[in-house]
């Protein structure tokens, strides 16, 4: 069962991708003065991701005060970095290449279609700046929308 709101959110390092570079990164460091925000996506070229990117720097969602949003894809460095490129998105994104950082969530699935395939539900954790959730989302559905307003009041509450 993925961790819910009160928990301390499971701890974890992998590289973090900002378009231009990757460095190793533990969750424990990449708390802002608020806390952080978890997008959990599956591969970053993916429609959907693409979608739902465009639409978080679209609402500001890299503005937040004190507060990033990163995301979490299966996808190496290179690729997400090159995405990032493409977007000219103001985000970074953890490689979970792996699906270790999916896996300590309860997240990993295996994809309809693609045999022996696995990746992260979607999902979003609103974590306070000790790392224990304040709000959690996720779903079994690729497309269903992330309930933005709910995060951004989650957000507005730290």
């Amino acid at each position: 069962m993925p961790p819910s709101v009160g928990e301390t959110a499971p701890s974890f390092e992998a590289l973090l991708c900002n378009g231009e570079t990757f460095r190793p990164a533990a969750l424990s460091d990449s708390l802002g003065d608020r806390g952080c925000v978890l997008v959990f996506d599956g591969f970053v070229f993916s429609a959907i991701a693409r979608n739902w990117w465009t639409r978080y720097d679209a609402r500001g969602w890299d503005t937040f005060d004190g507060l990033a949003v990163y995301g979490i894809a299966r996808d190496g460095p290179y690729s997400i970095n090159e995405f990032l490129r493409q977007l000219d998105s103001p985000f970074s994104i953890f490689s979970d290449s792996d699906g270790g950082v999916a896996d300590a969530y309860d997240l990993l699935v295996e994809r309809d279609g693609m045999a022996g395939a696995e990746t992260s539900r979607r999902a979003v954790f609103v974590l306070d700046d000790d790392g224990v959730i304040l709000y959690a989302w996720e779903t079994d559905e690729w497309i269903d929308p992330v309930p933005r307003a709910e995060i951004e009041a989650a957000i507005d509450e730290l």
